[in-house]
This record gives structure tokens, C-alpha cells and sequence, in this order.
């Protein structure tokens, strides 16, 4: 079977030699999507045979990345993989599950560099609105343990075992073109990244297919070099706004207003945190964050393009 990696990197240097050298053993073909990285990235994946590299001049983010990689091949069937990523063998179940005419998307488990399993991130369920809840007032970090936290982040499931899934992580997902066409590819409001996977996820489901889990088809995953680089300020604005937006396509608007406020309130108490614990500048970026989740408290499913537009300029 044809199976095309798409790779988005992001002053990546550091781990992509290992990723495409694995990536070309296991795929057909590998795409390379760079979003203006200022490293060596681009020369490295051009020095590679066999990649096709398209280097964009600016960050389109992660669902832009994706979606751009997808055109870029006629694969059937194509493997999101992050660059910190590091397949550790064949993707033969993956492909076997994505044949079963229901399954929309495969994903295998990522490890960390220890070899542990990556729990409460290689796979996890859908966010209700109280795991959300729970997320932006600090509940979940406080309190790991609680119940919503352990069902969001599938504490309670045997990730040794075969089964279907709600929300695998972006890292490293094989999707059916077919599937990815009808639902018209990831969402690139969600830039420049967090909850484009999420929101992926739940539109597959919705529109009646399933996600594979498959535990023998394992990835070593560093996690997160790219999202070390956006300062704290504006990662506050794209984590914070994603999660607003996510809230606003799927949730009623007295969730979302809900959830508005709440944001408000945890960036408070975090804020003061930052103020008396946290390193220098820790609790920079929480007063634009409030400006737009404000929006969202008074306008619900509504504040989208108010809180786009203040994103966006807020943003740069």
C-alpha cells in the first residue's frame, strides 16, 4: 500500500535527521512542509533522497502544514508525523486497520525517549466541556487524579491492547485521503497550533468513522521542541484561543460563555502565580488572553470571528 509521510517542521534541525531517515524505511514517499523555520531544516530535509520539500516563507501552522502536505501527494493513504518522531517499525496493522471500510484513521503509541508510553497524550477521549472546565481553571494540574482528567486523558484505558479511540494524538496519525477529502481537510483556523487535531477527531467520528488504536506500531516522541519556541505570551494566546474556538464550533453557547469566563478566572489566579513563583515573565501574554476570552463570556458561539480578528492582530 502507498503510504505518503507528511512532516511539518518548524526549526526542527535538531531531530529531523533521525525522523526522515526512519520515515523513508517505513513510508512510500515523504513530504517535508517547512513553515519558514530559521534553521537548518530545510537544507537538511533537501539533502535527503527521495523527500519533496515545499518551504513556505511563513508559518501557515500546523493544520495549514498538514492540509499543503496532502496535496502535495496522491497517497491513499498518509502519515502525520512530527518531526521529534521516530518510527520504530512498520505500519503494516495501521494500513490493515484503515481497510476496514469504517476506519477513517490508524494510530500507533508514542513512547518517550525512556521507552515508557506517553500516557495521557498518545491517546486520549474528546474534551467534554468539564474536562475543559477543569483544564482552564488548573483543576487537572492541582488535582491529576480527579475523574474528569483521568476519562479525558484515558488514564483508565490498557494502551497494551488493540481497541477504537476518540482522539489519538497529531503526532502520529495515518488517515484515509478519501476520509480527509469529505471532511475537508484539518481546520486552518486553529493556527498556529493546539486543537487542529482535536477538532479533526471529532468531525471524523461525527461523520460515522472510527480511529484505530494499534500498540505494536510504535514512535519514540520528544514532543513539544516547536511549540519551546513561540514565547509565553503568545503560546498563552494560541493555547487559550484554540480551545475557545474548539468550544465554539462543537458546544452550546452557554458552555462556551461559560468557558469564557472560566478562562478569565484561571488566567487570574495564574497570573498572580507567575507574579510570586514563576520564573521572570511568567505571567506575561494573561491580559490579552482576558481581552479575547471576554468575547467569548459575552457574545458565546458568535465571538468566533470578534475573537479571530483580536487573535490575529493581538498575535503578531
Amino acid at each position: 500500500m502507498n503510504v505518503a509521510a507528511v512532516i511539518v517542521t518548524y526549526d526542527s534541525e535538531e531531530f529531523l535527521p533521525a525522523c526522515l531517515d526512519a520515515a523513508a524505511r517505513y513510508c512510500t514517499s515523504v513530504v517535508v512542509i517547512d513553515n519558514g523555520s530559521a534553521d537548518r531544516s530545510v537544507e537538511i530535509a533537501r539533502n535527503r533522497a527521495g523527500v519533496r520539500v515545499i518551504a513556505n516563507w511563513e508559518n501557515r501552522g500546523f493544520a495549514g502544514g498538514v492540509n499543503q502536505g496532502f496535496r502535495e501527494t496522491d497517497a491513499p493513504l498518509v502519515l502525520v508525523l512530527n518531526p521529534d518522531a521516530i518510527l520504530q517499525g512498520p505500519l503494516d496493522p495501521l494500513i490493515e486497520a484503515c481497510a476496514q471500510p469504517r476506519t477513517g484513521a490508524a494510530a500507533g503509541l508514542l513512547v518517550g525517549e525512556d521507552g515508557h508510553p506517553q500516557l495521557g497524550f498518545s491517546v486520549r477521549r474528546l474534551p467534554s466541556a468539564w474536562a475543559l472546565l477543569f483544564e482552564v481553571l488548573g483543576v487537572n494540574r492541582l488535582w491529576p487524579s480527579n475523574p474528569v482528567n483521568r476519562r479525558y486523558r484515558c488514564l483508565d484505558l490498557d494502551l497494551t491492547t488493540p481497541q477504537t479511540v476518540e482522539q489519538p494524538a497529531g503526532a502520529f496519525l495515518l488517515i484515509r485521503r478519501d476520509v480527509w477529502e469529505s471532511l475537508g481537510g484539518f481546520d486552518e483556523r486553529f493556527h498556529p497550533v493546539w486543537f487542529e487535531d482535536v477538532d479533526f477527531a471529532k468531525r471524523l467520528l461525527a461523520a460515522g468513522h472510527l480511529t484505530e488504536y494499534r500498540p505494536t506500531v510504535t514512535a519514540v516522541h520528544r514532543g513539544g521542541h516547536s511549540v519551546g519556541k513561540i514565547g509565553s505570551a503568545h503560546k498563552h494566546l494560541y493555547w487559550y484561543g484554540n480551545l475557545l474556538k474548539f468550544a465554539s464550533k462543537h458546544f452550546r453557547p452557554w458552555t462556551v460563555r461559560l468557558l469564557g469566563g472560566a478562562v478569565i478566572a484561571g488566567c487570574f489566579f495564574r497570573a498572580v502565580a507567575g507574579l510570586i513563583q514563576g520564573p521572570p515573565g511568567a505571567h506575561h501574554g494573561y491580559g490579552k488572553v482576558v481581552r479575547f476570552a471576554a468575547t467569548y463570556l459575552l457574545y458565546g458561539c458568535t465571538a468566533g470571528r470578534i475573537g479571530e480578528e483580536t487573535r490575529q492582530t493581538e498575535g503578531r
